[in-house]
């Protein structure tokens, strides 16, 4: 919902609750769950879901938001702590690992990135400026390639991501999957 208006406190719980639903329906049933058991779940009318989140995208990008903002927060550590060839590496691992979070996810974010129109776009272009950051920090310390661009880097680890959640991949078995599909990015 895009109001200047503070909601009124009966609308904030309502939008709490639909988003807490969605989050552990997404988690159980995966994102293409359908929308009337998210409100079912919510304890709110299909009206009033709609009403704050008029497409399964508004609602997605809502219910990401919080995984996002926390990866974006853990590469500023990565950037700061690590080398830049290491701290590329591992935020690749962890973009690929939080992507997979909820079965077809990444299917659903590599359909946005046809659809400028999505609101799940925005999620997108900050994941893609961040990978962009660290593979520029890695080129300027000649330790990338420099045979790909931020936006195929980042369509890359989605597809890794999506492999990620086909084959239910362990974090040891997701960092290695990671690590063979992206090796030529640091092959300098």
């Amino acid at each position: 919902m895009t109001s200047a208006r503070p909601l009124r406190a009966d609308a904030r719980r309502n939008r709490d609750a639909i988003l807490r639903a969605a989050r552990d329906r997404f988690q159980t049933d995966g994102i293409l769950t359908p929308i009337d058991g998210i409100a079912v779940a919510a304890g709110v009318g299909s009206a009033t879901l709609y009403r704050n989140f008029p497409t399964r995208d508004d609602l997605l990008a809502a219910v990401i938001e919080d995984s996002v903002r926390d990866l974006l927060d853990l590469s500023v550590g990565l950037e700061r702590d690590l080398t830049p060839d290491d701290a590329l590496r591992e935020w690749l691992y962890e973009l690929a690992w939080q992507l997979r979070i909820w079965h077809d996810l990444p299917t659903c974010i590599a359909d946005a990135i046809e659809d400028p129109a999505s609101p799940v776009q925005t999620v997108n272009e900050r994941l893609a400026q961040r990978t962009g950051d660290f593979l520029a920090n890695a080129d300027r310390s000649e330790t990338a390639s420099g045979m790909c661009t931020a936006n195929e880097l980042f369509e890359l680890v989605l597809a890794l991501s999506w492999a990620i959640d086909r084959f239910g991949d362990d974090e040891r078995s997701a960092r290695r999957r990671v690590a063979l599909g992206t090796a030529g990015v640091f092959g300098r």
